[in-house]
């Protein structure tokens, strides 16, 4: 028997740990630059909420790489991503998303929107929570037409706060009713 043959047994014990090896090096580099590229997109994904002494409630976002100010948040206890959208009449809900957070269709109506008129359904949101504040019996549509998970938070919900830009950070402030 040659030198080769007797250690053939370990080199295969060798090459299947460094599969192993690379294969969670992997996952693990696709793990870090996912979490980098989520950041980018939101980098509100947790927001705090700061109670200031004239009893205001104020979160603080950081504008997104594309100049948007993105935050996460909660549709009747269901995470969504909410997309500040000062030119949105109402808060605009995906269908799916708006399944998902029990949300009922009312009204069938037709809407002008970026890419042309939609039909879209009126609905009420009971909760819409975004960090520590939350909105109750919020305005809002469903659009079928809209895919994945962003919702456009609009004026419907934005009308009950106050908010200022300096720089990249927009300051909100909820004033209690």
């Amino acid at each position: 028997m040659t030198d080769f043959n007797r250690h053939r047994p370990g080199q295969r014990t060798g090459i299947g740990m460094l599969t192993a090896s690379l294969v969670l090096g992997m996952l693990m580099l696709t793990w870090f630059f996912d979490g980098m590229l989520d950041r980018q997109t939101n980098p509100n994904s947790r927001p705090t909420t700061q109670m200031l002494a004239d009893g205001v409630l104020e979160l603080q976002l950081q504008r997104n790489r594309q100049g948007h100010y993105v935050i996460s948040g909660l549709i009747n206890g269901v995470p969504a991503t909410l997309l500040l959208d000062t030119g949105a009449t109402d808060v605009v809900i995906p269908e799916r998303l708006a399944e998902r957070a029990n949300l009922s269709p009312g009204t069938a109506i037709q809407a002008m929107t970026a890419n042309g008129m939609v039909t879209v359904y009126n609905t009420r949101i009971p909760e819409l929570q975004m960090g520590d504040v939350r909105l109750y019996d919020v305005r809002a549509s469903i659009n079928p037409a809209m895919h994945g998970s962003m919702v456009l938070l609009g004026m419907s919900a934005l009308r009950h706060i106050e908010f200022s830009q300096r720089g990249d950070t927009l300051t909100l402030r909820f004033l209690p009713d």
